[in-house]
């Protein structure tokens, strides 16, 4: 088997950063320490001025495949991941046709097998008529069950208080949720047509989908979790109210109950919709400068356990067009890491943080197998960074398949330099190898 060895490595791994050297056999790191031996063929990697980090898991991410491949595709935005960081991700379901069967959730993993550059995982949606499809999954192949408890697509809004409530006490998987109150968000947006009609300006997003709308799902959704025992986590938070319903005073392997952030609720705040419009258009909204703080602060004190993406492309066409149609999400996967890369220069996160939000926790909560930290006879995933290197923004340097972000124009501090999959660089001098090193997740379970 192929030998690489990195030397003079500053690694990010487990609350602390020690400059060792790598050994990687096959697709796995064998050896870590000082003064390692290799033989003679091994190919070396002086890193010598870079940190390195585990491989990112997104476990958060909307690549569109099938039926909306308009906008983006399993390929496309797997290489996009890989030039931000990102080598393993869970796919939501809420595509068409949506992954509410099995025969679709493995017709979306074969996809995949065929098409992804980067290690994938799809989550399997709940809806008020699939409770025997739920308890028939594999646990060790499937990373979580998804519901949204807010507006969503098709017959995948579980609104049916019994059906909630049987799926909560019939899984031992983890329930992955958006929160949002349909009834609230009605609510609102009636209100708004009535003062703007079809006119409405796009800083009534927060409004709409309200502070109001976010708690009252999320507490009713803990609530339940605590009621049933189930194992609840609470995608992209975006309020500061919703933080009280977290806590950090245990760790995480003993959490029932776990929440997220994801990168645009603690890059944005409601005052950039002057500037970027419907390009930060997301569901939960982007909403105040003072939920943004609260979002960092309970990120940095743990009530927060994950850092996300919620990629979620859609067609410049798509976004311009009027507020009631046009849709919310945005690209994220290829730059979330420079962010936060830049946010550790702003002193509102350390490197060792930013790694255990984006690459311990994703791993410890959704159990994936030898992925998400740099330890011998894991998988080696590995991202190379260059915390001093300044860069723009670019159009013309965007993988995604939309052709657009959110960051256009902007300057980061801190760029992934090389990527590592399996073993293999899959991601250097600012191109995705040509042949995929990807692997379906598993899950120790």
């Amino acid at each position: 088997m192929k030998e690489l060895k990195i030397i003079n490595a500053k690694l990010v791994n487990e609350g602390a950063i020690l400059e060792q050297d790598l050994l990687i056999v096959g697709e796995r790191i064998v050896k870590i320490g000082k003064e390692i031996e290799a033989s003679t063929s091994a190919r070396i990697y002086d890193a010598k001025g870079k940190y390195i980090i585990p491989g990112l898991i997104d476990d958060q991410v909307h690549f569109r495949e099938p039926g909306l491949t308009h906008k983006a595709t399993i390929e496309t935005e797997s290489k996009a991941a890989l030039a931000g960081g990102i080598t393993s991700f869970l796919e939501m379901p809420n595509t068409q046709p949506q992954t509410t069967t099995l025969s679709e959730w493995e017709a979306k993993n074969k996809r995949a097998a065929q098409s992804s550059f980067a290690n994938y995982g799809f989550m399997f949606g709940g809806t008020n008529d699939n409770l025997d499809q739920i308890l028939a999954l594999d646990p060790k192949r499937v990373p979580a069950i998804k519901l949204f408890l807010g507006s969503s697509t098709g017959n995948m809004l579980v609104d049916d208080p019994q059906v909630l409530k049987t799926i909560f006490q019939n899984t031992k998987l983890v329930i992955a949720v958006h929160c949002e109150d349909e009834a609230t968000i009605k609510k609102n947006l009636q209100s708004a047509i009535e003062v703007y009609g079809e006119a409405i300006p796009i800083d009534q997003h927060p409004v709409i989908r309200s502070e109001e709308a976010c708690y009252r799902s999320s507490s009713q959704a803990v609530a339940l979790a605590k009621e049933t025992g189930a194992r609840l986590h609470v995608f992209h938070l975006s309020t500061a109210k919703e933080l009280s319903l977290f806590r950090n005073d245990i760790p995480l392997k003993e959490k029932k109950i776990t929440a997220e952030v994801c990168v645009h609720h603690l890059w944005f705040s409601s005052k950039d919709y002057a500037s970027k419009g419907s390009h930060i258009k997301w569901n939960p909204a982007v909403k105040t400068v003072k939920d943004r703080e609260a979002l960092w602060a309970a990120l940095n004190s743990d009530l927060l356990d994950v850092l996300a993406t919620d990629h979620a492309p859609h067609t410049l066409e798509e976004k311009t067009n009027p507020y009631t149609k046009a849709p919310s999400g945005g690209p994220l996967v290829q730059h979330a890491l420079p962010a936060l890369l830049t946010a550790y220069h702003q002193k509102r996160i350390s490197l060792e943080k930013l790694v255990e939000k984006a690459c311990h926790n994703p791993a410890i909560l959704f159990d994936v197998k030898e992925r998400g930290y740099i330890r011998e006879g894991y998988f080696a995933d590995l991202v190379v960074v260059d915390l001093e290197r300044e860069f723009t923004v670019k159009k013309t340097d965007l993988l995604y398949k939309c052709g657009w972000s959110p960051f256009e124009g902007t300057t980061f501090k801190g760029s992934v330099e090389k990527t590592l999959l399996n073993g293999q660089w899959v991601y250097e001098e600012g191109k995705v190898a040509s042949k995929s090193a990807a692997r379906a997740l598993q899950f120790d379970r």
